[in-house]
């Protein structure tokens, strides 16, 4: 029997199977939310640090506190550049461990479908974040093959193989990202979509760090070696390689954003 929690317990690993994705997302979403310099910003679910990177690199934030479960992901982020302004700690994102009104944005990059129950995730950055602040996050488009791994994910359903989801995948919908947001009592509440595209050296590049993500690696271990060998050929014929023998996969994220009231 597959394994079907989603367990993020290398924060290497996850770097070389997300961390550019994030970024590439993160970039667009970033400059989508157009924030002004020197808040004070809370990641909630910031893993291993890569979107928490960027807040530093492109927000020049007075304050960053990242807020994950997994230590092992908060180990990868502490050895980030970015911790010398954030301060990355172990805590839950449907019961943060900040007061009320605390911060001036709260992010969630690529988490919110993690969420068991998602409202109360959203309910949380509300509470921690004071009157004309910014909550918002974005969520790949899971339903809506937006996933990066979708060939991989297409090709297992084709199998009569499901594949292994994060438990709220139907709050990546953007009409899901709106209500959520309107029903938190956000104002001026506004979605997007983000489009990306990775180019991977070869289709081996591709398979071995796609073999990495969390989702994979439960699908793997339960495969037989026939299986796994059949997968790789519907997957690598799906996916056309230029003259260099490069493959360009594409990736689609939702985002929402809103204001809280003054």
């Amino acid at each position: 029997m597959v394994e079907r929690e989603i367990r993020f317990d290398d924060g290497a690993a996850y770097e070389r199977h997300m961390g550019l994705w994030s970024r590439l997302a993160g970039e667009i979403f970033l400059h989508w939310l157009a924030p002004r310099p020197g808040l004070r910003w809370i990641d909630v679910g910031c893993g291993n640090g890569a979107f928490t990177e960027l807040l530093v690199e492109r927000c020049a934030p007075a304050e960053i506190q990242g807020v994950d479960p997994s230590e092992a992901q908060l180990a990868f982020a502490r050895t980030r550049p970015a911790a010398r302004v954030a301060e990355f700690r172990q805590g839950d994102a449907m019961a943060l461990p900040f007061a009320q009104d605390r911060f001036e944005a709260a992010v969630m990059a690529l988490v919110i479908f993690f969420l068991p129950d998602p409202a109360k995730g959203v309910a949380e950055m509300v509470r921690v974040v004071c009157p004309g602040g910014t909550v918002a996050a974005y969520a790949w488009d899971m339903l809506g093959g937006g996933f990066p791994l979708e060939p991989v994910r297409a090709e297992l359903r084709a199998m009569g193989l499901e594949p292994v989801s994060p438990p709220s995948c139907s709050v990546s919908r953007m009409d899901a990202l709106r209500d959520l947001w309107t029903g938190a009592g956000l104002e001026a509440v506004e979605t997007r979509e983000i489009a990306v595209q990775r180019t991977f050296a070869d289709f081996d590049e591709f398979w071995t760090i796609g073999l990495e993500s969390p989702s994979m690696r439960p699908m793997v271990a339960a495969m037989t070696s026939d299986d796994l060998e059949r997968l790789k050929t519907r997957v690598h014929a799906r996916l056309p390689a230029d003259a260099a023998g490069r493959i360009t996969c594409s990736a689609r994220a939702n985002a929402v954003k809103g204001r809280m009231p003054a």
